[in-house]
């Protein structure tokens, strides 16, 4: 077994170059061990993956190197450094960049478990390899400088990773230094608090302000990581006026990733300055968003603004942020009113959703009509948390007939839609009760069962299995019951199945 031949894995002499085939080996080759004769004689299984992981196809060198880094564990500590260590070391100087890149992802799989001597050398390739002439080395540094900082003793996170770290970070290209960002996160999670000043956030601070927009969206994306890495205190002092500017910046992306972080950045403010912070810093930033010139960025507040007032209470959300729901409630992008909508539990369990209830219907109304068919399906199937939501009284009142003009215009396109037609109607059926189930909802579901189409049919027989404890026995006996019994004979087994399991969950038979 341990002489098994993989020299097809050698480009150079073989047909089998073609990327399919070696992405399945590579992949393959990770789940090999007990094949070759079990964790004595894995190492085997390293000269087929370290060629692998040297072609010019990422996909295959990703996978290769993933099954490296399944198989470092397999390995006793002595074949660590007699067959594995070699192994990266022989990557990590290779002439290719591909070969480069992909020692970068096996150097934290290694190091806890070698000797002192070698974990020296490991350092040494790690840190040569930061410094690359190739971006893409690099790059591919930079991406794996968190992972391996978290295997290495405190001592040399200070005096080795942090200047990596701050090296990285002012690359002449952006796409390592936004690499270099993610890192920063990470090594700040492993310091001292008292370290934190003097050796992360200077650079960190100077990534946030970054020419390049693609840095400071970085930033801004991870920005709740950061802050629950360096915790309160420069939270306050530092991280508050970086997160002003990123929802002030001149680029939309960088506005629009910012925005969607405010109530998580909100939420994990210390509590005994929360509010202070949030109204005297952060709120004048987000009515500026509530009006921002692009859609994305209003849209990313839209999604995440009503859970500001769980933080700020009752009576800062009625003097602050209801004005701002009422503004997005009619903002002109669809995408906009609709992220309101969705998440108007925020606000219900705050002050209720009565206030916001006359503004509700005319946005209701537009997005039932918009001429994009995802943002009309998205409303109908928030139908019934509004439904919940606003009473049986507002809802007979207001949406009603607005619901059942959805089911006779749209009844085909709706029905066949088996899982936001489906919980749609269920959901709405316990909301509404007896009555308006039986007089508007169920003669659509029975026009339905004629469909000729299979789907549609059982679909027909799921909903009626669902909304049947809502009816009256007289109305399952002379109504329901013949429809379930005409689906339970029909030629597809699908409609027959549910057909049946409709008859006897209500006991019809």
């Amino acid at each position: 077994v341990t002489t098994f031949n993989f020299s097809f894995c050698d480009r150079s002499d073989t047909i089998y170059d073609e990327d399919e085939v070696l992405l399945a080996l590579a992949e393959q080759l990770g789940n090999f061990t007990m094949l070759v004769g079990g964790p004595e004689y894995v190492h085997c299984l390293l000269p087929p993956l370290e060629s692998l992981a040297t072609v010019e196809e990422t996909v295959v060198r990703d996978k290769a190197v993933e099954s490296l880094r399944k198989i470092s564990h397999e390995h006793s500590p002595v074949d660590l450094e007699v067959h594995f260590e070699p192994l990266v070391k022989r990557l990590a100087s290779g002439d290719w960049f591909t070969s480069r890149t992909s020692a970068c992802g096996l150097f934290s799989v290694c190091y806890p478990r070698v000797s002192s001597t070698v974990k020296a050398e490991i350092r040494q390739h790690f840190r040569t390899l930061c410094s690359d002439d190739t971006p893409m080395v690099r790059r591919a540094a930079a991406s794996k400088l968190g992972e391996f900082a978290k295997v290495l003793e405190l001592e040399y996170v200070k005096s080795d990773i942090i200047s990596l770290f701050t090296a990285l970070a002012s690359d002449e290209q952006d796409s390592v230094r936004l690499l270099a960002v993610e890192a920063g996160v990470s090594i700040a999670t492993l310091l001292p608090q008292e370290d934190l000043e003097t050796l992360v956030m200077p650079t960190l601070r100077q990534a946030a302000e970054d020419k390049s927009w693609r840095v400071r969206y970085m930033v801004a994306d991870k920005f709740s990581d950061l802050q629950k890495a360096v915790g309160p205190e420069i939270t306050k002092n530092d991280l508050v006026p970086a997160f002003q500017n990123l929802l002030k910046d001149c680029e939309a992306e960088v506005r629009a990733a910012a925005a969607n972080k405010v109530k998580e950045f909100c939420e994990n403010l210390p509590e005994d300055s929360r509010e202070t912070i949030i109204m005297t810093h952060i709120l004048p930033c987000v009515k500026e968003l509530v009006s921002d010139t692009n859609q994305h960025v209003k849209s990313a507040l839209a999604s995440v603004i009503m859970g500001l007032s769980t933080i700020l209470g009752k009576d800062n959300t009625v003097e602050h942020l209801l004005p701002l729901f009422l503004a997005q409630l009619k903002d002109e992008c669809p995408e906009v009113r609709l992220n309101i909508i969705s998440n108007l539990d925020c606000v219900n369990e705050v002050i209720g959703i009565r206030q916001l209830s006359q503004s509700l219907l005319p946005a209701i109304v537009e997005l039932a009509e918009d001429a994009k068919w995802r943002v009309r399906l998205a409303i109908i199937e928030y139908m019934p948390l509004l439904a919940g939501q606003l009473g049986v009284e507002f809802f007979d009142e207001k949406l009603n007939s607005l619901c059942m003009a959805w089911l006779v215009d749209h009844g085909r396109l709706l029905i066949r839609n088996v899982h936001n037609n489906y919980n749609c109607t269920c959901a709405l059926s316990e909301v509404c009760g007896q009555e308006i189930t039986t007089k508007h909802m169920l003669p659509v579901v029975f026009k339905m069962s004629n469909d000729q189409v299979a789907n549609v049919r059982f679909n027909v027989a799921k909903s009626l299995q669902k909304i049947g404890p809502v009816l009256d026995s007289n109305c399952l006996q002379t109504e329901v019951k013949p429809v379930l019994e005409k689906l339970a004979s029909d030629q597809d087994m699908d409609v027959k199945y549910f057909a049946q399991e409709a008859i006897s969950v209500l006991s019809l038979a």
